[in-house]
C-alpha cells in the first residue's frame, strides 16, 4: 500500500459530526466539524456528514474521489458486520438504517462501520495510550457510558458486533433507571449525565455551596464544575466524587477479573475531570480484584481525546488493507 494514500473517517454524534482525512499511520491532513442536525432526521444526518467529509477533504487537498476508503463511528449497538445501525437513541427516527450502503453509494467508496467506542478503542491501541498492548479495555465515560475490548490485539465485537458495553454492567439491581431500560447500570451511576444530575440535586438541598457559587455564575452543572467545587473545598461534592469513584473501581475490578487486561484506557469528556474520582476508583480495584489478573494491569487516561473515535477507523481501514478486505 502507497503511503501517500489517503483515507477518510467520520464519527458520528447526536451533537456534532467530525470528519478527517488521513495516512494509514494516523497522520491527519484535514479536518472537519458541524453540528450533526440529528433532530432533523436520517437524510438531513447524512447530508451533513457528506459536507463535513468533504470539507475535510479540501483541507486537506484532495478530492473526494481520490480518497481509498471511509471508516463510520456510530453511536448505538451498531451491526458492523451488515453495516447498519439497527437504532441509536442519539439519532432519533434511526432504525436498522444501512448507512454503509448509503455513504458507499453516496460518494463511490468502501465503506465500513463500527460503534463508536469501540472505533475509541482501536484509536487508542493502535494510536494512544494502549498502544501495544495485545489485551485492552477502554471506556469512554461522557453523557453515556461505553466502552471496546482488544483481546489477543484485535476488537472483540461479539456475535452481531454489538460487544463492549461496559457502561451496562449492572451494579446497583435497585439502583436508578438508565436509557437502555434498566436499572442500576454503571452508565446510570458515573455518566455525565448522572454526575450534573447529583450535582443539581446537592445544590437543590443546600449542601454545595462553592458548586452553587459555579452554577449560578456559569449556568448548568458539569463533571469539569464539580470537580472544581471539590477542589475548592467542597465537602458534600467530594463524597460524592468517592462514591463514584467506588462505584467506578467496583466495575474496573469486574473487568479486571474477566477480562485480565494489561492496559484499561479510560477516555471521555468526563475523565479530563477524572482527578476528583479517578484515586478512589483505581484504590477501590485495587481492594475488589483478585490478585493473580489485578498483578500486570495498568489504568491510564485516554490521550486522543475527542479524536479517538476517527483515528480508530483509519486502524480499521488499516487493518482492511492488511487483510484484503
Amino acid at each position: 500500500m502507497s503511503r501517500s494514500e489517503r483515507y477518510a473517517a467520520i464519527d458520528l454524534g447526536g451533537t456534532k459530526v467530525r470528519a478527517i482525512v488521513a495516512d494509514l499511520d494516523g497522520q491527519i491532513y484535514g479536518e472537519d466539524i458541524r453540528l450533526s442536525r440529528a433532530s432533523e432526521g436520517l437524510a438531513a444526518t447524512t447530508d451533513t456528514m457528506v459536507a463535513c467529509l468533504e470539507a475535510a477533504c479540501v483541507a486537506a487537498g484532495v478530492n473526494t474521489a481520490d480518497i481509498k476508503g471511509l471508516g463510520i463511528a456510530s453511536p448505538g449497538a451498531v451491526d458492523a458486520y451488515n453495516g447498519v445501525v439497527p437504532e441509536a437513541p442519539q439519532l432519533p427516527g434511526w432504525r436498522d438504517v444501512p448507512i454503509v450502503e448509503i455513504m458507499s453509494k453516496r460518494l463511490g467508496v468502501p465503506v465500513w462501520l463500527e460503534n463508536d467506542a469501540n472505533a475509541a478503542a482501536l484509536g487508542e491501541n493502535r494510536f494512544g495510550a494502549g498502544k501495544g498492548a495485545k489485551n485492552m479495555l477502554y471506556m469512554t465515560v461522557s453523557t453515556g457510558v461505553g466502552g471496546g475490548i482488544i483481546i489477543d490485539g484485535d476488537l472483540y465485537r461479539g456475535t452481531r458486533g454489538a460487544a463492549g458495553e461496559l457502561g451496562h454492567m449492572i451494579i446497583d439491581y435497585d439502583g436508578p433507571p438508565c436509557g437502555c431500560g434498566g436499572n442500576g447500570c454503571l452508565e446510570s451511576l458515573i455518566s455525565g449525565t448522572a454526575i450534573a444530575k447529583e450535582g443539581e440535586r446537592l445544590i437543590d438541598a443546600g449542601k454545595a455551596p462553592e458548586l452553587t457559587k459555579l452554577r449560578d455564575a456559569e449556568g448548568a452543572v458539569t463533571a469539569e464544575m464539580m470537580n472544581r467545587a471539590v477542589k475548592a473545598g467542597d465537602e458534600a461534592v467530594a463524597e460524592y466524587a468517592d462514591r463514584v469513584g467506588m462505584y467506578l473501581g467496583v466495575a474496573l475490578a469486574s473487568y479486571v477479573n474477566i477480562f485480565n487486561p494489561s492496559v484499561i484506557v479510560i477516555g471521555g469528556g468526563v475523565s479530563q475531570s477524572g482527578e476528583m474520582f479517578m484515586d478512589q476508583a483505581v484504590a477501590t480495584m485495587k481492594r475488589k480484584a483478585m490478585r493473580a489478573p489485578l498483578a500486570d494491569v495498568t489504568v491510564k487516561l485516554g490521550q486522543l481525546q475527542d479524536r479517538a473515535g476517527t483515528l480508530g477507523m483509519i486502524a480499521r481501514l488499516k487493518a482492511a488493507v492488511e487483510d484484503g478486505d
